[in-house]
């Protein structure tokens, strides 16, 4: 089966904190200023933030997160607090097998927001979302086996450990890394 191009996919939803939803138009400068505040963290874990976006080349990327959300062939999604409106990081649902419904979640976090708690609050609102409305059968979590915060968050978030993808990727200071495997998977409670 293809993507669900004439499926009604929610735009966002609500967590207890966090407001999550689909990129827009305009979101860029609200993006850019997160990537900035949190260049440092981001940048031994994350591709794309090897050097510092402008204000355009953030919208010129979100204007593509949002084609690829319509088109559905990646689902990024914005985390907003609602309590002050700020935009605190961004997740979503990535490397999407519709045949299987299966779906791999990102994330990352503004730095000033980390330690929170709302990474974890973002993963397992997700998690639901995919498979309340996506019919997930299998979600992911993949992470550097050196990133232990976000190895800490796939705990926390009640997937399970499946197994070390042994030298899988080049990390970002070139060496070969091991990637840390988690899952949950339909009728697993969670």
């Amino acid at each position: 089966m293809s993507a669900p191009l004439l499926s009604v996919i929610p735009e966002s939803f609500e967590t207890e904190r966090l407001l999550i939803r689909a990129p827009l138009p305009g979101d860029g400068a609200a993006v850019n200023h997160a990537i900035r505040d949190s260049i440092d963290e981001l940048r031994p874990w994350m591709p794309w933030a090897q050097a510092v976006p402008s204000v355009e080349q953030s919208e010129e990327n979100i204007l593509q997160a949002r084609q690829k959300f319509l088109d559905r062939t990646d689902l990024r999604l914005l985390l907003i607090r609602k309590e002050t409106g700020q935009l605190i990081g961004s997740s979503g649902l990535h490397r999407i097998d519709w045949t299987v419904r299966a779906f791999e979640i990102g994330y990352w976090v503004r730095s000033t927001e980390a330690r929170h708690g709302y990474i974890t609050e973002a993963v397992r609102g997700i998690a639901r979302y995919a498979i309340d409305e996506l019919g997930a059968n299998r979600i992911e979590i993949r992470c550097d086996a050196r990133n232990i915060r976000s190895e800490n968050v796939a705990r926390r978030s009640g997937f399970t450990f499946e197994g070390i993808l042994r030298n899988e990727k080049r990390g970002m200071d070139g060496t070969l890394r091991n990637t840390l495997l988690f899952s949950r998977v339909r009728g697993v409670e969670y």
